[in-house]
């Protein structure tokens, strides 16, 4: 790892618990400053309800931290924008904004638009699949955002058990983030590896960054938009904060593979715009760093990577081959 990633871990990763709900309603009310939760939904009928009644109770009339609670529905077959509406959300269907552009499939086109729909000077993003959901998913990753001016990207850390009908496997989930995002990262823009998540669909920003910033339309909306801010605002406008366990819905292996391939364009077209489709010249021996949830919080751990290419055996002098 680099020595300026180890500092910014030490630095820039808190725990939800670091900053107690007074805190960040002092720092509000000293701020002015007010919050969007935005929440993106395709058949979810089945969980949106319950996101959105908890955060409705416990951040918007418990307390005014959350201003505004919107989910936008990208065409959802279900009863998605009926449930989100009587749990207390406004819904904005995704071909009502902007309607003079058709709206093209995927996860980002929706995120995009929902800035169109929303004002809050801080913007939350939070996906609608979520079970057992607590509402430090929302305030622990706004916190930074309202305590320290030089904060502008927070992306939410956790544990991500994979369920299946015969058990759970701690940590088990996350599989595209292991076998494709965190490779990605950590060759070619090593500054990023000590995300946790970096994949994760809890995140919150500034909406003067978020409305510079371009939004890849599908699954690389959240590593497109990690490694824009990175260029944009530099490492120290990053953070990240623990919250805890994300309990959600599994993809099968097909729609992963799809979610992979999408990721592995997203970076290549970034890398491609930035003439940096070798790793990065700092790289001499390049690196992975990964993480493992211990007793003090995410511990990394890093390797080195071999590529070292052998000679054709037919190459060897004093050989008869």
């Amino acid at each position: 790892m680099l020595d300026e990633v180890a500092d910014w871990l030490r630095r820039r990763s808190w725990a939800a618990a670091d900053r107690p709900l007074p805190e960040l309603l002092a720092a509000k009310r000293a701020s002015g400053a007010t919050v969007s939760v935005v929440l993106p939904a395709l058949d979810e009928e089945a969980t949106v309800g319950g996101i959105v009644a908890t955060i409705r109770r416990e951040l918007m009339e418990a307390v005014p931290l959350v201003d505004e609670l919107v989910v936008v529905d990208s065409g959802s077959a279900d009863r998605t924008g009926q449930a989100a509406a009587a749990a207390g959300a406004r819904v904005v269907h995704r071909d009502s904004i902007l309607p003079e552009l058709p709206a093209l499939p995927g996860k980002g086109e929706v995120l995009w638009r929902s800035l169109l729909v929303t004002s809050g000077d801080l913007v939350c993003f939070i996906d609608a699949d979520l079970r057992e959901f607590d509402p430090a998913f929302v305030s622990g990753i706004i916190g930074p955002l309202l305590t320290d001016p030089d904060v502008a990207f927070v992306k939410a850390m956790y544990d991500r058990p994979l369920e299946t009908d015969t058990g759970s496997i701690p940590a088990g989930g996350g599989r595209v983030t292991e076998l494709v995002a965190r490779p990605l990262l950590n060759l070619y823009w090593p500054l990023l590896a000590g995300f946790v998540q970096p994949l994760g669909g809890e995140y919150a920003a500034r909406r003067t960054l978020l409305e510079q910033l371009p939004f890849p339309i599908g699954y690389g909306v959240e590593l497109g938009l990690l490694v824009d801010a990175l260029e944009l605002a530099g490492l120290d406008a990053l953070a990240q904060v623990d919250v805890g366990v994300r309990h959600h819905r599994h993809q099968d292996s097909q729609a992963l593979g799809r979610m992979a391939a999408t990721i592995q364009l997203t970076a290549l077209d970034r890398l491609t715009r930035s003439n940096r489709l070798k790793a990065a010249e700092d790289l001499a021996s390049p690196t992975l760093t990964q993480f493992t949830r211990t007793a003090s919080g995410f511990t990394p751990a890093t390797v080195d990577l071999s590529t070292l290419d052998r000679p054709p055996i037919a190459t060897l002098t004093g050989r008869d081959v």
